[in-house]
């Protein structure tokens, strides 16, 4: 995606959240799975409500090594035809997934289609994030992120549901009325809320407008590896701070994705990222990391193949009438009888299998760019 030279803590950071996502996402069970690997239930913050933010944010990040040089040198057409191929293709990938079944034409009724999800937000994301970064200078970015946050802030607590303030519940909050209005409940994720809604797009993109900030830094050439490491953290403890603060009047919430998440996960993002950067291009040890630059090399295949599969064996029904995945599971559980750990340990080797996927595809030079 970009012609700047390769920084291996990025690919560290990439690699690792995309295999967290799939770890996530794959448990034998959702009935029996330990509770850092749940989202919260509604608000709060646990680990695995990071993973996703961590990616918008990585995107951003990848947007600055792609286009920095294009931008000093004179933004063409064919930029911006790549942008729009990448979003579409990105946005289709989800919907496929969305549509997917095996039942001739092998597409579900449409009238029961989700269409917000993952590779879609992805998709808009990387385009809102991209042409901003393309048109404007680093000040204004800070000042339309800044917005974002506010705007966002304002809209879901200060705009009135049925002449009542919002209560920023699942019942009463303005991302779900505006999904409710605009896709209806059979097109969400659930008849209530989709956590990949319309509204909440917004914000989303704070997000990857945070991780653009962090990129650019990281290729500021008047600046040392120590003076970058230093306002890394400095950025990221300021965020937690004003973030955890902001929390007390409008909560941490993956689902609204609100404004104090926004700069919690970018906080813990900062963190997370300064600790791969000191150990890998600062000390020089980025042997550590090669698994993490293998998954993150074919981040988005990588990931679209899990979600395909992982779909595909709960679809496939054996002439027990049990999915594939149930009998895969129901084998290894009744070689691991505590319900959680062979979940985890389910989920465990899902990665494993990926990871031998995404090498062989390293091995052999096959970078599938979406």
């Amino acid at each position: 995606m970009s012609n700047t030279k390769r920084i291996l803590s990025v690919d560290i950071f990439r690699g690792l959240t995309i295999a967290s996502m799939i770890l996530v996402n794959n448990p034998g069970t959702w009935s029996h799975v330990y509770a850092p690997f749940l989202h919260a239930k509604w608000n709060g913050l646990t680990s695995t409500d990071l993973i996703f933010p961590f990616f918008l944010f990585v995107v951003g990040m990848s947007i600055a090594f792609a286009y920095t040089k294009r931008k000093a040198h004179g933004i063409s057409v064919d930029i911006y035809k790549k942008i729009v191929s990448r979003t579409v293709k990105l946005i289709f990938l989800g919907l496929f997934l969305a549509a997917f079944t095996f039942s001739f034409p092998f597409i579900k009724n449409l009238s029961e289609l989700r269409v917000p999800g993952v590779l879609q937000r992805i998709g808009v994301v990387f385009f809102i994030a991209s042409i901003l970064f393309l048109n404007v200078n680093w000040k204004v970015l800070l000042v339309i992120f800044v917005a974002i946050l506010l705007g966002y802030w304002y809209m879901m607590t200060q705009i009135p549901i049925d002449g009542t303030i919002p209560l920023l519940t699942r019942a009463s909050n303005l991302g779900s009325v505006v999904d409710l209005k605009l896709l209806t409940d059979s097109h969400m994720y659930k008849t209530d809320y989709d956590p990949e809604g319309i509204l909440s797009t917004l914000p989303s993109v704070a997000t990857s407008i945070f991780g653009v900030f962090i990129g650019m830094i990281l290729l500021h050439k008047n600046k040392s590896q120590q003076e970058k490491l230093k306002i890394f953290i400095t950025i990221g403890i300021i965020a937690l701070a004003l973030g955890y603060l902001w929390s007390m009047s409008f909560p941490l919430n993956k689902a609204l994705w609100t404004s104090s998440f926004v700069l919690v996960t970018g906080g813990w993002a900062c963190l997370l990222y300064a600790v791969i950067f000191y150990i890998t291009d600062i000390k020089g040890n980025s042997a550590w990391g090669k698994p993490a630059i293998i998954f993150g090399s074919n981040a988005i295949t990588v990931y679209f193949l899990s979600s395909f599969v992982s779909k595909s064996f709960g679809l496939i029904k054996l002439s027990s009438g049990e999915s594939l995945h149930g009998y895969l599971y129901g084998t290894l559980s009744s070689i691991i009888t505590i319900p959680k750990l062979s979940s985890i340990t389910y989920a465990i080797i899902v990665i494993v299998f990926y990871y031998l996927v995404a090498y062989i595809l390293y091995k052999k030079k096959l970078f599938i760019k979406v």
